[in-house]
């Protein structure tokens, strides 16, 4: 296992399903964690200090050392709060893991403004905010000379790379945080931060409420453990993984596959201007049966390979 001894990681949504899972595994690997948990429901309404609490007695129990915090992540102010609570509570901080979100899923032809505002802000703006202020830190200990080796790990979802119906606002901001990921990778990467993305699968409340339950196997290993997830944070937190930034990592059971964003596709070139008329032939004549999004149960085959076929 990469040994993480005497470093210092936040886990936001860390009370529940995959950031649960995030925060136990790195705490088996050494580090100390701020486990951050709103406790909100699914929708994101109310709170509950327990799950994060609980979590912490869990690594506590491990002979691991852990805080809890309850700063709602979304909050400019409330993700400063926690970067400096991490702080305060183990001295320094090396990794954030950026994992909380919540769920308002419904056709886009009935969503409400505010359905949209509000999985927008959890997930896009929760990610922008902790970063930010994690980044600040850090580009502060590079500029004063210290050799820094942090870590960013964000949670996109097959949704938002792939693309999934009734999922609009949650798709478009999972999409967004690649996008920021991506950026961010290029920006940090002189104070000697990586920020990296994963697109989980696993059987969480989250997902049961999207897609109804997934029974686990009455035997053997089981695909949709939301421990699978896990693994691959802990390895790009090594400091062996300190070349290895921007990239979006989809997992399901066994497989981890390193995905690829766009790339040149079909080519449509003229030496000038396309007559509007001529392109349309084209279109046709090169796509004779039209094109459509594979949608995301075709594309999490295609990139699950045999592994998820077997599911």
């Amino acid at each position: 296992m990469p040994k993480l001894e005497g470093k210092v990681a936040i886990v936001t949504g860390g009370g529940r399903g995959i950031g649960r899972e995030h925060a136990i595994a790195l705490a088996r690997a050494g580090a100390k964690i701020l486990v951050n948990d709103l406790g909100a429901s699914l929708a994101g309404e109310g709170a509950d200090e327990g799950p994060a609490h609980g979590v912490v007695r869990e690594i506590e129990g491990l002979g691991g050392e852990a805080a809890a915090n309850g700063e709602n992540v979304a909050d400019f102010a409330g993700a400063k709060r926690m970067v400096e609570a991490a702080l305060e509570a183990f001295g320094r901080l090396d990794i954030l893991v950026n994992n909380a979100g919540i769920l308002r899923d419904r056709m886009l032809v009935n969503m409400e403004e505010h359905e949209w505002d509000a999985v927008v802000q959890v997930h896009l703006k929760g990610h922008f905010a902790p970063t930010r202020h994690a980044a600040a830190h850090w580009r502060e200990r590079s500029k004063a000379g210290e050799e820094v080796r942090a870590r960013v790990i964000n949670t996109s979802s097959p949704s938002g790379v792939f693309g999934n119906v009734g999922q609009a606002n949650y798709g478009a901001a999972k999409a967004g945080i690649v996008g920021f990921t991506l950026i961010a990778a290029q920006e940090l990467q002189r104070y000697g931060v990586t920020v990296n993305a994963i697109a989980p699968n696993a059987r969480t409340r989250m997902t049961e409420a999207a897609f109804g339950e997934i029974p686990p196997p009455e035997e053997g290993f089981d695909p949709a453990d939301p421990a699978n997830n896990s693994p691959i944070v802990v390895a790009l937190c090594a400091d062996e993984a300190q070349n290895v930034t921007g990239q979006v990592f989809f997992v399901y059971g066994g497989v981890v596959n390193m995905l690829r964003g766009w790339e040149a596709g079909e080519l449509f070139a003229s030496r000038e201007r396309w007559d509007p008329d001529e392109l349309l032939h084209e279109l046709q004549d090169r796509l004779p049966e039209g094109a459509a999004p594979p949608g995301m149960l075709e594309s999490m085959h295609r990139a699950g390979g045999q592994s998820m076929r077997e599911r």
